[in-house]
């Protein structure tokens, strides 16, 4: 049997190791600690920035890719309507202890959609001191007109949320190519994850470019509705919270993509709730969770509310309270729902 004998080490290189063992140890634990300490995106918000419908309309630049639109004969009442929903929606936040930021929409130019901002802009705490504002290409001549940048961040500013860097990708319109925003992309932040469906407002090349400069991982496929039609906006067939998600995987025609994107998000720890396509029809896809005072809050319109079934709001229920508002007409002639409506601050 073979046998080794240890050998006595020198004295001299004794000691050596016993003053450097102390380095690394330390050198390890600094490393353990980083690795603990590591910056993690918030994923709810209690602030939000709401632009209120001052030239709130019927979009026609837009209703070729959004099939949730609608004309109405009658337009007399409807920017008094859309004005009076957007005040109650804004006085139901106020009173969970939502923060709500209020700006006017731009009265030198058209702007019938600038009620839903969340396409526009998007806002990320990278570090307790670094928010960045990315602002996006979009699609429609007349909604590139709502993006103001410039005067969001005075905003801010002046509300004590300081932005220290910008990220315009809004250059890619050149190239008619568009990322809308939060619209094209249900994020989650705290896993640096963007899903998106690929629509003609949602274009891959620069969807990497968001990706790569917030650091985030794209995970991108196509969503369609009952007629084959591409959905024109991810917000529509899922949302993201802190502990669930909701999705119509039915509208994700590929298995692979489907089992992916399934599986992205049982992998994040998401609980899903499954939406059928008709319930996407009706904007359940369509809701946000914020972080109230009293707890997480999920807002949706009531339209959404009342087409979720009792036991997929019982479901809802165990990660926050439901939160319906009343925009029918917002919903209806704007194509958009309450969470369009919100745009984030961090």
């Amino acid at each position: 049997m073979l046998q080794i004998i240890p050998r006595k080490l020198p004295i001299a290189l004794l000691s050596l190791l016993l003053c450097v063992l102390p380095l690394f140890t330390g050198l390890a634990s600094e490393a353990q600690a980083a690795a603990q300490n590591v910056w993690h995106e918030q994923q709810i918000t209690s602030t939000v920035l709401m632009v209120s419908p001052d030239d709130f309309g019927f979009n026609a630049e837009t209703a070729g890719s959004n099939l949730f639109q609608h004309r109405v004969a009658d337009t007399g009442n409807v920017q008094k309507q859309a004005l009076q929903e957007f005040d109650g929606m804004v006085a139901q936040l106020r009173s969970a202890g939502i923060r709500v930021i209020r700006l006017p929409s731009r009265m030198d130019v058209k702007t019938p959609d600038a009620v839903f901002p969340n396409n526009w802009f998007s806002l990320h705490l990278l570090s307790p001191s670094e928010r960045v504002l990315v602002g996006y290409p979009m699609l429609a001549p007349n909604r590139r007109a709502e993006r103001r940048l410039g005067e969001l961040g005075r905003r801010l500013a002046a509300d004590g949320l300081p932005v220290g860097r910008a990220i315009d990708l809004s250059s890619s319109e050149q190239q008619g190519k568009f990322l809308e925003g939060t619209g094209s992309m249900v994020l989650d932040r705290a896993h640096r994850i963007t899903y998106a469906a690929l629509s003609p407002r949602t274009e891959s090349s620069v969807l990497q470019d968001f990706a790569q400069k917030l650091q985030y991982r794209p995970v991108s496929f196509r969503s369609y509705d009952r007629g084959g039609v591409p959905v024109y906006h991810t917000n529509v067939m899922m949302s993201v919270g802190k502990r669930f998600a909701v999705i119509c995987a039915d509208s994700i025609r590929d298995q692979a993509e489907r089992d992916a994107v399934l599986g992205e998000l049982r992998r994040t720890g998401k609980h899903i709730i499954p939406i059928t396509l008709e319930q996407m029809g009706t904007m359940c896809g369509n809701i946000l969770e914020l972080r109230s005072p009293k707890g997480p809050l999920i807002v949706m319109s009531q339209t959404a509310y009342d087409h979720f079934s009792p036991q997929q709001r019982k479901e809802l229920q165990r990660f926050g309270k439901l939160m319906p508002v009343q925009i029918p007409t917002i919903e209806a002639i704007g194509g958009g729902s309450a969470r369009c409506m919100l745009g984030e601050v961090f």
